[in-house]
């Protein structure tokens, strides 16, 4: 019988690299242009940029902040906030966590798509694509942040995707960030190839993001108390964006 080998590196390895990444400053990392954050659901932006947001701001070039998806099947079975209230719910908190991070609420968008349901390929990821394209030309974008394409979760892979065809579109330069990448078990492997890119140090803004996530109440398990199933993110992922650092990785 023959046995399968295992390809690729183990996550932990992966990891490890992107925790070794060399520091660079925000200038240097972003280039020129006005950055573009586009975050899968509401909270990736403060879970996976909150620093680099709070950075930029202070800096006086502060970012353009796009929210994929509207967020609604994060408590599919509360009554108490059915899906049109829950939706309107987070995007409040979204405003508060930007506005705790030092961005204007009128440099944030929500583009809407069903939660859960992003297109990775095919016409409707090509539509997505470009309205992120025309948002990110109207506003002098020169580099797209989208969500690391080996984050375990479909939306967060459908954004890389979104983000790198818009990056295209646009002809901005692309760099991904990591989420739930962190949360990887850490044996499977992963065909990433040479890890690059640079680490971002946030020990200055640590403050300003722990409070744009804790703006995120709705998924901390608090406010909707009648889905005891509903989604809470977990202490483990909390733990690991809590450093004094975020990692941006550049394209392969």
């Amino acid at each position: 019988m023959l046995r399968r080998v295992a390809t690729g590196t183990p996550a932990a390895t992966v990891l490890a690299r992107m925790r070794a990444l060399p520091f660079a400053a925000p200038d240097a990392l972003l280039g020129a242009g006005a950055p573009l954050i586009l975050a899968p659901h509401p909270d990736d932006e403060s879970l996976g940029c909150g620093g680099l947001i709070a950075a930029c701001c202070a800096m006086g070039r502060p970012p353009i902040v796009v929210v994929l998806t509207d967020g609604a099947r994060s408590h599919p079975g509360s009554a108490a906030f059915p899906p049109a209230r829950l939706v309107a719910l987070r995007t409040a908190e979204t405003r508060a966590a930007v506005v705790a991070l030092g961005l204007a609420p009128s440099r944030l968008h929500f583009m809407g798509l069903p939660d859960g349901r992003v297109p990775r390929a095919g016409a409707a990821m090509e539509h997505a694509a470009a309205m992120l394209a025309a948002i990110a030309r109207d506003s002098g974008v020169g580099t797209i942040l989208g969500t690391w394409e080996h984050d375990p979760h479909a939306d967060h892979v459908a954004a890389h995707a979104i983000a790198s065809r818009a990056a295209a579109l646009a002809g901005a330069r692309l760099l991904s960030y990591p989420v739930w990448g962190w949360a990887l078990p850490p044996r499977r492997r992963l065909e990433t190839g040479v890890i690059a890119g640079a680490r971002l140090d946030i020990s200055a803004q640590l403050p300003a993001k722990r409070r744009a996530i804790a703006a995120h109440a709705s998924q901390h398990g608090a406010i909707v108390a009648d889905d005891p199933r509903g989604f809470r993110l977990p202490a483990t992922l909390l733990a690991a964006l809590d450093q004094p650092f975020e990692v941006f990785l550049f394209p392969r």
